[in-house]
């Protein structure tokens, strides 16, 4: 495919080819865009901005309502699309459009509710018949840089709130999977989104993303990955609006009264859905010494019914991850757990790029397999006492996007909602649950700002102060 710079589909002598990550076939090319492109793309971006900012909130709503009716059509292109490039299971890839619809669709509503408010300047001393009112304006040009594990749904939640608050959009779609990007990109111009107020503009980070986030005439970065790669971009971008979508651990308390049957169903779907390729992937679950051994018991085998292959067989539940290297990278992790004294209950193996689902557990808090990021097919099982203990365990990180508790005890589920530093606390629900309309961010190095389309566009906005002096 070719990448969309102002106002043109335009192609490169120098190709990134697009791997199917589980049969190594290569799916399609993209351009590989050089510093030059990012200047053209933002040139074309401020311009798109400009028209953008005319038009009415019907106007932006009737786009994006037209483009979320566009990709519902296009469901089954899009949702195979996405398997080929990024490896998920067909009935995933459905879903992760079906949702992408629904961010695109909710982004339209906003579009329609940028409110101000009015000041009651009457309670200031100084009044003297002063009226005061804010207003909601555009940032102009929104850079998009979004992951490889939810291509699609992850692009919708930015440029549907970018472009509903009346900005332009640079989308810079991850390396691995750039095809579903590319492919939004048309139904947004198939429904009659300006020519210049999105560009989808294809490359690695390391050769362009510096230039794209540390342009002056881009106002707001959006962008989730990891936590390195975001602190690399706040120093980079400069004086202007961000929000950061990190890394994290989560962590999934089961207290000795949870329901078993439920918490591992919640630990299956949690932590092997996208083959643990999921931000909010439940990893570290801190197991109460009392049920310890039967939820052990109970989670292998529902581990254990897990299968995996090619992920457009029906059947299959699990597929590969992005990269072989990546699932090199796990095992070696789960070895490293292992000499250290934790057992692998089941799985434990990979080829190629496939990693088997895999149950770790007796793990030390301070192994790499729970003190850092996994993004893999595996759950770091490690038990605990009391609920001091499991609030202590799980605020043991740097991390704080998820987390999730199981159990009957009022009092034990609100000192969870109360103490436990994340963005988002799930109770008798495993910590990958996620509304698209919901407000979404994450605490310490997990980022700032929040997602959801009604909070997104009001990161993507500036906020006026009037003063009408009689």
């Amino acid at each position: 495919m070719r990448m969309y710079i102002a106002g043109e589909w335009v192609d490169r002598d120098d190709k990134i080819p697009v791997i199917n990550p589980y049969s190594g076939e290569t799916v399609d090319t993209v351009p590989r865009a050089g510093v030059e492109d990012v200047d053209s793309a933002v040139a074309s971006a401020e311009r798109g901005a400009a028209v953008m900012r005319g038009l009415s909130g019907y106007d932006r709503y009737a786009m994006l309502k037209k483009a979320a009716d566009l990709m519902e059509e296009r469901l089954e292109d899009f949702a195979k699309t996405l398997t080929m490039e990024e490896g998920k299971v067909i009935g995933e890839s459905r879903m992760e459009v079906s949702r992408a619809v629904q961010t695109m669709t909710g982004s339209a509503e906003e579009a329609k509710r940028l409110y101000g408010e009015t000041i009651p300047l009457d309670g200031a001393p100084s009044w003297t018949g002063q009226i005061g009112f804010t207003l909601r304006v555009p940032c102009g040009v929104v850079a998009a840089i979004s992951p490889f594990n939810f291509p699609l749904n992850l692009v919708c939640h930015k440029v549907g709130p970018a472009l509903a608050a009346g900005n332009s959009v640079v989308i810079k779609p991850a390396t691995d999977t750039p095809l579903v990007a590319l492919k939004l990109t048309e139904a947004l111009l198939d429904a009659g989104v300006p020519v210049e107020a999105v560009q989808c503009i294809t490359g690695s980070g390391g050769s362009i993303g510096d230039a794209l986030v540390g342009d002056p005439r881009v106002r707001k970065v959006t962008f989730t990955g990891s936590r390195d790669v975001g602190e690399h971009i706040c120093r980079t971008a400069g004086l202007k609006k961000v929000t950061m979508e990190l890394g994290s651990n989560s962590p999934l308390i089961v207290m000795p009264d949870a329901d078993m049957d439920k918490v591992v169903a919640a630990t299956v779907s949690s932590g092997f859905s996208n083959a643990g390729q999921v931000c909010i992937s439940a990893q570290r679950i801190i197991t109460s010494r009392d049920v310890y051994g039967d939820y052990l018991d109970a989670l292998t085998e529902g581990v254990e019914a897990i299968s995996t292959g090619d992920p457009l067989d029906e059947s299959v539940k699990m597929g590969p991850m992005v990269r072989a290297q990546d699932a090199a990278r796990v095992n070696e992790w789960i070895n490293e757990a292992e000499s250290g004294g934790a057992r692998t209950l089941v799985g434990g193996g990979y080829s190629g790029a496939v990693h088997q689902p895999t149950v770790v557990a007796d793990v030390s808090p301070e192994m790499r397999i729970s003190c850092d990021e996994l993004f893999g097919p595996a759950v770091a099982v490690t038990p605990f006492s009391d609920i001091d203990e499991a609030i202590g365990m799980a605020n043991d990180s740097n991390y704080g996007l998820s987390a999730g508790i199981f159990t009957q005890n009022i009092d034990w589920a609100m000192r969870f909602a109360r103490e436990v530093d994340s963005g988002n606390l799930m109770i008798n629900s495993g910590p990958q649950w996620r509304a698209d309309l919901m407000p979404y961010g994450g605490l310490k190095d997990s980022g700032m700002g929040k997602e959801g389309p009604k909070y997104a566009v009001e990161e993507m906005t500036e906020l006026k102060l009037v003063i009408y002096h009689p």
